[in-house]
């Protein structure tokens, strides 16, 4: 389920393995997930496009280093292609719920439209940036201005010389600010939550580097090992073991606060961009251009809570009412809460139902992809999935785990596969451990207001391991050991 870089990515494995017997659902009429649906100004990976492409197959044609969204979404066009996955895209496939069928040893997942699809095996490769957040702010729908959210842009609306709110200092809107503010009358840019942001060495590739990198990929790929190397040991060190080098994070901090000293000229606002709480609690992102922008003068930074919507404008708690034009909404998606986790209806043996199990006990799977009592059920970025800067790092350790799942099965000629319940409580024990001294549960994360962090406090999106950690468990876990194999 979902055509997005996970479901692209499952199926180039499939066939690799000699499964062709597959089809991928996708609500939409075109793949790409969020590289399709985002298109707001500014739209860049906020990482090295060498870190951000699966790693049997680098691009060579990147403009920049950290690549424009169109590129991006090309190159899910291209490797669609390449691999022969578009014939398996069933599109305008909204999936409403599944059900294991025990007798039939197979899933039932129901389309909307009233079709029906059955699977012996089902990957969710949804995503989990999907649903867009909207603000929970008083009067929003009286607002008679345009409303805008940043996944969900209009391109026929012109901006240009309008009086302009943007709701949201995250990875999206530190994008959106500068690429609008030149040609705005006004921006209010509001902001609820500071961000830690780092420099972007952002150089542009010329065609010779560009010829130089298709004739020699491994200089791509020798980049690549070596962020990868640098994030294993920020990982292993201040984020993971945080209790013991927490000094590397009061470094950085400190780092990046005098960057942002230096290009912010006003020390009032200077003071309102300090995050008040660790480095990493919320996802960092990277920029040259967010800080300068509140040099302009038709910019203004608000930190005052935001009281209600009107009609024109926005009032603050301080009684001050900014009349607006255009409300911009850069406030994220809907993350590991009953509503988009999971985003459909999911029962497995007996009806059991997954979002309820879900929300009765705490958000967990064995190494972020099966959970017992979910036969043949397979997620990708599901609870304690993500490790590493790079989403295709997840996925690569996902995709490897499904695949040993498969093979197994198909080597046994079992029609049924499940994690044992031993095998994940061991695992979900040993996250629990492993996040108590990370960054996010023994540091100072309390006022971030991160998705990272369910209602419970617990830390559910980030797998508390290294990337080269997860890379191993994912390929050496003993498959028979972890799951039953049987013919159902």
């Amino acid at each position: 389920m979902g055509a997005g870089f996970g479901g692209i990515g499952v199926g180039i494995e499939l066939k690799r393995i000699g499964i062709d017997d597959f089809v991928l659902l996708e609500e939409a009429d075109d793949l790409g997930g969020t590289w399709r649906d985002n298109t707001y100004p500014g739209l860049e990976v906020d990482i090295p496009s060498f870190s951000y492409s699966y790693h049997f197959e680098p691009c060579a044609d990147w403009s920049q280093v950290f690549a424009p969204g169109r590129e991006v979404k090309q190159y899910a066009d291209h490797c669609a292609d390449k691999y022969g996955i578009r014939p398996h895209i069933r599109y305008r496939s909204h999936v409403e719920g599944v059900e294991w069928d025990e007798e039939g040893t197979r899933w039932r997942i129901h389309v909307a439209g009233g079709r029906e699809v059955t699977a012996r095996h089902l990957v969710s490769a949804a995503g989990f940036l999907v649903r867009p957040k909207m603000p929970d702010l008083v009067g929003i729908e009286s607002f008679r201005g345009k409303q805008i959210h940043t996944a969900r842009w209009d391109h026929d609306y012109d901006l240009t010389g309008k009086r302009v709110a943007l709701i949201g200092t995250g990875a999206t809107g530190v994008q959106v600010g500068p690429a609008i503010a030149d040609r705005v009358a006004r921006l209010d840019v509001y902001q609820r939550t500071a961000i830690w942001l780092m420099p972007k060495m952002n150089a542009v590739f010329s065609e010779r580097t560009k010829r130089l990198f298709r004739r020699a990929p491994v200089l791509q790929k020798g980049i690549r090992a070596a962020s990868w190397l640098g994030m294993d040991v920020f990982f292993s060190t201040g984020w993971l073991n945080h209790h013991r080098f927490s000094w590397i994070i009061d470094k950085i901090e400190a780092a990046l606060i005098r960057n942002m000293r230096e290009q912010v000229r006003d020390p009032k606002i200077q003071e309102k961009l300090i995050p008040n709480y660790n480095f990493f609690c919320k996802r960092p992102s990277m920029s040259n251009t967010f800080y300068p922008m509140f040099n302009r003068e038709n910019v203004e930074l608000i930190t005052d809570p935001i009281d209600r919507v009107t009609e024109s404008g926005i009032t603050t708690q301080d009684g001050v009412h900014r009349e607006v034009d255009a409300l911009i909404c850069a406030t994220g998606f809907k993350i590991f809460d009953r509503e988009s986790t999971p985003s459909f209806e999911v029962l497995g043996r007996g009806g059991k139902n997954l979002g309820d199990w879900w929300a009765e006990s705490r958000y967990q799977a064995f190494h972020g992809t099966t959970m017992p009592d979910f036969p043949n059920f397979f997620m990708l970025v599901g609870p304690y999935a993500a490790s590493g800067a790079s989403y295709f790092d997840t996925l690569s350790s996902q995709v490897a785990h499904i695949s040993r799942c498969l093979r197994a099965a198909r080597t046994r000629r079992a029609t049924r596969i499940e994690v044992r319940r031993e095998a994940h409580e061991r695992d979900f024990a040993f996250v629990l451990r492993r996040s108590a001294n990370s960054v996010l549960l023994h540091g100072n994360c309390a006022s971030s207001r991160s998705y990272y962090l369910d209602r419970r406090g617990d830390a559910p999106v980030i797998r508390p391991v290294s990337p080269s950690e997860h890379w191993l468990r994912s390929r050496l876990f003993r498959v028979g050991r972890s799951y039953h194999l049987d013919d159902g």
